[in-house]
């Protein structure tokens, strides 16, 4: 557990480090761009628009797009909504496809039973570089006060990738059939598939993977090459 909490540890300072670089372009931010959405404008169905969200203002543009570009539709007059207003619509989401580039860090690791040894949950460091397809929802809501209507945004994102990186395991007779005697900490590669949740500036995912230790000893290590199931929190990068 002290592995643990030092891991925790360590990938808050990175995060609270990087939140002033990160903050004005971080994803959790509705931020101007072409977004989809189930809106209807104009008395009709918007698959594609241009939000312009200022502090007190949200503009919504309905687009034109061809085989090869999408442009702002600039012939019909933006939806706006104030920040305090009565909006005609309960609440607004809008769906932003992207390419996810993260920084991973494992804290987990469950190995299944192998070659008679039991179950194992590993705790070493891991770092890997994350690159999937991302979904970004931001759910727009207004409510009521007692004098004024205030508008609320919540932002929630899935991604599913790629991840690969380095980290280290321990070595020891036990985890090579007795065929060494010394123990030491090794470097693995690791590598596997990744899906995450992003609740606002917090990331967490579930992990699917492969080792690979990079020394001699690889063909004696029972997990060489073995799947392993872990839990990853992560920080994004784009």
């Amino acid at each position: 557990m002290r592995k643990i909490s030092c891991q925790i540890s360590f990938f808050i300072s990175i995060t609270l480090s990087s939140c002033g670089v990160l903050n004005k372009a971080s994803k959790f931010q509705l931020s101007d761009g072409y977004y989809a959405t189930k809106l209807k404008l104009s008395d009709n169905k918007v698959g594609k628009i241009y939000v312009q969200n200022a502090e007190d203002t949200l503009k919504i543009y309905e687009t034109l797009k061809d085989r090869k570009s999408i442009a702002v539709d600039t012939s019909k007059k933006p939806e706006i909504f104030l920040k305090n207003q009565t909006n005609p619509y309960s609440s607004l989401v809008f769906r932003q496809p992207s390419l996810d580039i993260d920084f991973l860090t494992i804290l987990l690791k469950y190995r299944p039973q192998t070659q008679g040894f039991p179950n194992q949950l590993n705790t070493n460091l891991n770092g890997a570089v994350y690159v999937g397809y991302r979904n970004d929802y931001y759910h727009i809501r207004y409510k009521k006060s007692p004098f004024t209507f205030s508008r609320y945004t919540t932002h929630y994102g899935f991604s599913f990738g790629t991840f690969a990186g380095l980290g280290a395991t321990a070595i020891n007779p036990s985890v090579t059939n007795n065929l060494i005697s010394s123990e030491y900490d090794g470097v693995i590669f690791t590598k596997g598939l990744a899906a995450i949740i992003g609740i606002d500036a917090f990331t967490i995912g579930l992990t699917f993977g492969l080792d690979n230790l990079l020394d001699s000893n690889k063909k004696t290590w029972i997990y060489e090459s073995k799947p392993w199931f872990g839990l990853a929190f992560g920080l994004n990068l784009n």
